[in-house]
């Protein structure tokens, strides 16, 4: 298949080049970073669109998401699919499959779960909104890409899953690092609090995949000084667009708010810009009550 792929950064590279790999032939474009190996490299994000059966995007924002839109689907052949991987605000997504629809083009926004490792490895979900005949078009390259495609419904509700899940992720790593914490101060082995919780109620993925002690558990960014495998910053993204998505749709989600109060907190105020999100730890290990 000819694919276009606009954005090269920590994500959209592997991913592109394990298209490659595939024998997809993919032509890059990106402001700053150059392509990988064996995939071409475009001199705008246009000429990558032009003549291509699909059009990836991962990119930052919605704002950079719509203005890159505004260049690709003029340059696209009608019937092509624009495979939007970036996490943004649903409505914007919403806007931009739109924008496609109208030209005579398919649109799946389809933010992805699992970090620059799982793009690294393949092995990525995708949760995928948009028509079913563009979900049929690019399930191979999903299948590439990562090891789970969900198409959750029309477009905007890839984006809904993803916010949704995160909003759950950033929760849980909250409540997962106070417990630590806690333990701590009641005298609680780190190892015992692990092999109890990773098999009763109090189980999660933030406990059991990603666990914020070092040391407990399989390796995580805390085993390696909390070098982001996932970063705080981004974790204060998709927490913010999830309570962004919640006003707009009149929905109560406190748990959700202050996990995003505490994100802001920790990344803008305190030490947790650049770091990983299971950094939160740390963080409660050296708090009182009143601090």
């Amino acid at each position: 298949m000819k694919i276009g792929f606009i954005g090269l950064g920590n994500m959209g590279a592997p991913m592109a080049a394990n298209l490659a790999a595939a024998g997809h032939a993919v032509t890059g474009f990106d402001t700053v970073a150059t392509p990988p190996a064996d995939v071409a490299q475009a001199a705008s994000a246009a000429e990558a669109a032009a003549g291509a059966e699909v059009v990836i995007t991962m990119l930052p924002n919605g704002a950079i998401l719509k203005a890159v839109a505004g260049d690709v689907i003029p340059a696209m052949q009608s019937g092509a699919v624009l495979l939007d991987c970036s996490t943004v605000d649903v409505a914007s997504a919403r806007e931009v499959a739109a924008m496609a629809e109208a030209a005579g083009l398919g649109a799946l926004d389809a933010p992805v779960s699992g970090g620059v490792g799982g793009a690294a490895a393949g092995t990525l979900t995708f949760m995928v909104g948009g028509g079913a005949a563009a979900f049929a078009t690019a399930e191979p390259l999903f299948e590439v890409m990562g090891q789970k495609a969900v198409h959750c419904g029309p477009a905007g509700n890839g984006q809904a899953a993803k916010i949704c899940n995160n909003m759950i992720l950033g929760v849980t790593m909250i409540a997962t690092c106070e417990a630590f914490a806690l333990a701590d101060k009641l005298g609680l082995d780190r190892q015992a609090m692990y092999d109890v919780v990773s098999t009763s109620s109090g189980q999660s993925w933030s406990m059991t995949t990603y666990c914020p002690a070092p040391g407990v558990g399989p390796k995580s960014p805390s085993d390696n000084g909390y070098t982001p495998g996932f970063a705080a910053d981004l974790m204060l993204k998709d927490l913010r667009l999830s309570q962004a998505a919640a006003e707009g749709a009149d929905a109560d989600t406190p748990m959700g708010a202050l996990a995003a109060a505490l994100y802001a907190r920790f990344v803008e105020e305190e030490d947790g810009a650049g770091r990983d999100f299971s950094a939160m730890l740390p963080r409660f290990e050296t708090r009182t009550r009143e601090s």
